[in-house]
This record gives structure tokens, C-alpha cells and sequence, in this order.
């Protein structure tokens, strides 16, 4: 298991088309302040059907989507 495993397994059963998270959010999912690692643990992802769409620093959030699945 990753140190973000448990955002990804959240963004799973929580389904939404689109959910945003703040930094703060995230931080009470994976129990510790997001870092600049994120950027290389985003694309896991999309083994549990999200992508990260959108990441501001300046608002502190992180804007996720659902991957399209093809029949």
C-alpha cells in the first residue's frame, strides 16, 4: 500500500463524477499534509477510475474526475 492509497480508495466509493478536495480534506483522508510527491503518485489514480484533473496551489484544492469507462 502507498501513502495514498487511502485518497484513492476514498474517491472510489465516494463515485462522483467530479469531487474537489481541499488540502485540508486530504489531509483528514490520508492522515498527513500533501507534498510535492504528490505529483508522482497522481497517475495511481487511475487504477481505482480518477484522474487528477486540476491542482491549485493557490486555493489549495485538488479537483478529481472520473475516468470514462468504455464498454
Amino acid at each position: 500500500m502507498n501513502k495514498y492509497e487511502p485518497l484513492w480508495k476514498y474517491l472510489q466509493v465516494d463515485g462522483s463524477n467530479t469531487l474537489t478536495l481541499d488540502f485540508e480534506q486530504i489531509k483528514n483522508i490520508i492522515g498527513f499534509d500533501i507534498d510535492h510527491s504528490f505529483l508522482n503518485y497522481k497517475k495511481e489514480a487511475g487504477q481505482f477510475g480518477y484522474q487528477v484533473k486540476k491542482i491549485s496551489l493557490k486555493e489549495k484544492l485538488i479537483i478529481f474526475s472520473k475516468l470514462i469507462q468504455k464498454p
